[in-house]
C-alpha cells in the first residue's frame, strides 16, 4: 500500500486546521475498512462504484451525497473532469440507482449540487425517487467575479422514496433575532423579550451557515468541505436518534463525525486515503467533543450568534 504523500504546509500561529501527521498514518489507517464492507459505523476507504454494490438493500434511513459537480476539479489523488450535461447525467445515474435499493422504504436522500450540476441532479433523481424540495444556502466564502454574479449560494435537492419519510421539524428549529416584535395584550408572541429572539421553522433558504476556515477546529484541506451544522441539520430532520446514513462521497468525513455526535450510525465511502484519515482522526475527536459551531440548546442560532459561534 502506497503512503498518502505528506504536504508541508506552514501554518499561521492561530490556524486550527487539522492535519493527520506521518507519525499518526499508522494509526488511524487501522480504523479504516479497505476490503469488503463493514457497517455500522465505518469509514471505507475504496471505490464507492466498488463498495455500494456490497451493502444491504433497505438498510440505510439517509443517504447524503456530495458528489463532484459538474466543473473540473481535483480532490486530492483525484481529479474531476467536467463534461457535458449528457455525459454528467449518465454518470449522476450510475450511482444514483446503486443507492436507491440501499434506502429503506421510509428514507431520505440529499444531493448536492451548483447551479450548473443542478437541473442535472433534478432529472435523474426523479426517475426514481419523489422530489420533496430544493433548498439553496448560502455559500458566503468565494471568489468575486468580474463580469458575472458571484456564486454564492449551493442547492441542496430533498428526495424521498415513498410519501411516508421522517422529518422531524421541531428538531432543526432556528433561533433568529426578532426584528419586528409582535405582542398581544402587552406580552410578546412567539419570541422571548428578554432574549430577543425567536424560534422559527426552518425554510429551504439557510444563510446561517458558515463554509469552514482556518480558524474553525472542523476545517481540513478537503477544497468543497461541508459545515458540520449544515449536516446536523439534514441528519435531525430526516433521521431518529440510532438511525442509519451513508454517504458515498465523504470526503473528511463530515457526514460521519456529525451522525457520531448526534447518535447515529453511518457508513462512509471515500477513494483518497489521505480524507479518510482525516476522517478518522475528526472522529476520534467528536469521542471526547460532541458540540457542533451554531447548533446549541437544541436549535440552530443565526450565524455568529449564541454562545457556540461559528468563529
Amino acid at each position: 500500500m502506497s503512503k498518502p504523500v505528506q504536504m508541508i504546509r506552514h501554518r499561521a500561529p492561530r490556524n486550527r486546521t487539522l492535519e493527520v501527521s506521518k507519525s499518526e498514518i499508522a494509526k488511524y489507517r487501522k480504523r479504516l475498512v479497505y476490503s469488503g464492507v463493514r457497517v455500522p459505523d465505518a469509514v471505507i476507504c475504496g471505490d464507492t462504484f466498488e463498495r455500494l454494490p456490497m451493502l444491504e438493500n433497505s438498510s440505510f434511513d439517509l443517504i447524503f451525497a456530495d458528489p463532484p459537480y459538474n466543473l473540473s476539479k481535483v480532490f486530492g489523488k483525484e481529479k474531476f473532469i467536467s463534461s457535458s450535461d449528457e455525459d454528467y447525467e449518465n454518470w449522476l445515474d450510475s450511482w444514483i440507482k446503486l443507492c436507491v435499493p440501499l434506502l429503506k422504504a421510509n428514507g431520505s436522500m440529499y444531493l448536492c449540487g451548483d447551479w450548473r450540476s443542478s437541473s442535472s441532479i433534478y432529472r435523474v433523481a426523479t426517475r426514481y425517487l419523489r422530489c420533496m424540495n430544493r433548498i439553496t444556502w448560502e455559500r458566503e466564502k468565494g471568489r468575486g467575479a468580474k463580469a458575472n454574479w458571484k456564486n454564492a449560494s449551493e442547492d441542496i435537492w430533498f428526495f424521498t422514496k415513498s410519501d411516508a419519510y421522517t422529518f422531524n421539524v421541531g428538531a432543526v428549529k432556528q433561533r433568529r433575532r426578532v426584528i419586528a416584535p409582535y405582542k398581544v395584550n402587552g406580552s410578546a408572541k412567539d419570541w422571548n423579550e428578554k432574549t430577543g429572539f425567536r424560534d422559527t421553522h426552518p425554510s429551504n433558504l439557510w444563510t446561517d451557515l458558515t463554509v469552514p476556515f482556518w480558524s474553525m477546529p472542523e476545517n481540513t484541506d478537503h477544497p468543497t468541505q461541508k459545515p458540520e451544522k449544515l449536516l446536523a441539520k439534514i441528519i435531525l430532520a430526516s433521521t431518529n436518534e440510532g438511525d442509519s446514513v451513508l454517504d458515498p462521497f465523504a470526503g473528511s468525513g463530515t457526514t460521519a463525525v456529525v451522525a457520531k455526535k448526534l447518535g447515529r450510525r453511518f457508513v462512509t465511502v471515500e477513494s483518497d486515503e489521505q480524507y479518510c484519515l482525516l476522517a478518522a482522526k475528526r472522529l476520534e475527536l467528536a469521542e471526547t467533543d460532541s458540540t457542533i459551531q451554531g447548533f446549541e440548546d437544541g436549535v440552530f442560532w443565526e450565524r455568529n450568534s449564541g454562545q457556540n459561534r461559528e468563529r
